[in-house]
């Protein structure tokens, strides 16, 4: 006896797939690979066409009065936004007896603290020779005008300390009346009282005289330290031009280039993905379309070295499509979706190899001309279009008993063969946007989609299979091209319809006898349809499974 087991909740779908996000992104790596590429030309164009003027530099020493070992860099860059202003500019302006605007000439220079007392002056000009003098004359303007601004600021201190002291001299002036008048020789009144009065007035001239002479030391020492300070802010790195190496400039724009066009375009295909809303996995593919995936074939051509595991993977798809086709009473057709090229190339292939033991017409329901504008070989199969296909008996009502086609009055096939009596039907079709979707079933009852990944959006994945389904055509499994060669996830959808290679409903269809197989009858009975399923362990898995 077993004991029945809940079944957990599923899991909520996450808001953002970064898996699926990085396939995306990486699948459109034309798009950030030309931007990227991009960036680096026009780095490099900029570098080659607006080369940098001629820039003259100059470094200046400069001394604060209140320099701490603990300074974070506030008075340098404090003296870095005295030199940008247009008193200085004007300053250094007027030595060289240039005409221009200080307004104007505040945008050609700049001043950048490299240490607490070192200043870096670039300046641009014209030449070599006016960046050299506009430097020169710079830094020369800051000098004199800090200097200017600590004599002043000692001087000022010196006057206030000084005023000071006068001051006090006045009030001991007051004190020493004050004395003279208590000892003029008078007849003592008070005794003990007046004695007390004589040593405060003593008291408060010392203590007067004491401050008097500090008052004077610091006037002193406010003006002897000044010197010191003028005589260390100096020019320690003489104006000098910066040379300019082209290619070195060049490579580093370049770079720069690159890695934001780099950044755009990762940023602008990361958003397009989501958006989009593309799917690529194959579980998404698998999960929009409701059939599993059955096979996958690179889109693009295959390198040199890859051409023979490239042709074997054809191989194996059309005998595992022929094994399917082969054994089914109902007319199979193949529908692409951004792949008509590849529809037309695995049906050409696989009515080749039908061909070898029955006669095959293939039905061509594709736009345009891809099917039937490729160039024939000997022993082709004739290719119909759907007018000559309507007028086949029995197209939509089922296939002939015996497997085959009815006998119709051999319409002309598109190349001018008439189509063979009794012969086998093989459509391909499409299901981008804009199909007439009554003229499907004119194609087959049953279906292979041919699907590449990321081309349609989930939308129409959807709309894909409800149009499918409305049609009663049966979805036999999904052929997948251009996969992301790093994609790992599963495409088999084992709790869904059981139309996708797992056990196939074709043998069921043979033992009810009927004309229509169980899986079309099946397709408008909605969710009841799985409670019939066998579970995935009672399956047996297809050989076209394992050879894949």
């Amino acid at each position: 006896m077993t004991t029945p087991v809940t079944p957990d909740p599923p899991a909520s779908a996450p808001l953002l797939d970064l898996q699926a996000l990085v396939v995306s992104v990486r699948r459109r790596r034309r798009l950030w690979g030309s931007t990227a590429l991009l960036g680096l030309l026009l780095g490099a164009t900029v570098a080659v066409l607006l080369p940098p003027p001629p820039t003259a530099v100059a470094k200046v020493l400069v001394a604060h009065q209140q320099d701490q070992p603990n300074d974070p860099g506030t008075l340098i860059r404090t003296d870095a936004a005295l030199l940008h202003t247009t008193r200085i500019a004007g300053a250094a302006l007027r030595s060289l007896e240039s005409p221009e605007k200080p307004e104007d000439f505040l945008a050609d220079y700049e001043g950048r603290g490299l240490t607490n007392n070192l200043l870096q002056i670039t300046v641009t000009g014209d030449s070599d020779a006016q960046a050299v003098a506009r430097a020169g004359a710079l830094a020369d303007a800051f000098v004199a005008d800090h200097v200017r601004r600590m004599r002043e600021a000692a001087d000022a201190e010196a006057r206030s300390l000084l005023d000071q002291r006068e001051r006090l001299r006045e009030e001991l002036d007051q004190v020493n009346e004050a004395i003279g008048d208590e000892s003029d020789g008078s007849p003592p009144q008070g005794g003990a009282q007046d004695s007390a009065s004589m040593e405060s007035l003593f008291a408060r001239r010392a203590e007067l005289t004491s401050r008097i002479t500090d008052f004077g030391q610091r006037a002193a020492e406010a003006r002897v330290g000044t010197p010191r300070l003028v005589a260390a802010t100096q020019i320690v790195d003489a104006p000098r031009v910066v040379r300019h190496s082209l290619p070195g400039t060049a490579g580093t724009n370049a770079a720069i280039g690159l890695v934001l066009g780099l950044a755009l375009g990762l940023a602008v295909a990361a958003v397009a993905s989501v958006v989009a809303d593309r799917p690529v996995l194959r579980r998404d593919v698998a999960a929009n379309l409701g059939a599993s995936v059955i096979a996958e074939l690179p889109r693009r051509p295959a390198r040199l070295w890859r051409r023979r595991r490239s042709r074997a993977a054809r191989a194996r798809l059309t005998t595992s499509l022929a094994r399917t086709v082969r054994g089914s009473t109902e007319p199979v057709s193949l529908l692409e979706l951004g792949c008509a090229r590849g529809a037309s190339l695995i049906a050409l292939d696989l009515a080749r190899f039908l061909a070898r033991e029955e006669p095959v017409v293939v039905i061509d329901g594709l736009p345009g001309s891809r099917l039937s504008g490729h160039r024939r070989e000997p022993g082709d199969p004739p290719v119909t279009g759907t007018e000559q296909a309507h007028a086949i008996p029995g197209t939509l009502a089922g296939p002939h008993p015996g497997g085959g086609l009815p006998a119709p009055a051999e319409p002309a096939a598109a190349g001018g063969e008439p189509v063979p009596a009794g012969g086998r039907r093989l459509g391909v079709g499409s299901v981008a946007p804009g199909t007439a979707w009554a003229d499907l079933r004119y194609l087959g009852t049953r279906t292979v989609l041919v699907v590449r990944a990321g081309h349609g959006s989930a939308a129409w994945l959807h709309t894909v299979a409800r149009q499918l389904a409305d049609l009663r055509i049966a979805v036999i499994g999904v052929v997948l091209t251009d996969p992301d060669p790093r994609d790992r996830t599963d495409g088999t959808l084992w709790d869904g319809p059981h139309t996708a290679l797992r056990g196939g409903s074709e043998p069921a269809a043979r033992r009810n006898g009927g004309g229509t197989s169980h899986a079309v009858q099946a397709a408008g009975e909605g969710p009841r349809r799985a409670e019939r399923l066998p579970t995935p362990a009672a399956r047996v898995p297809d050989s076209d499974q394992e050879a894949r």
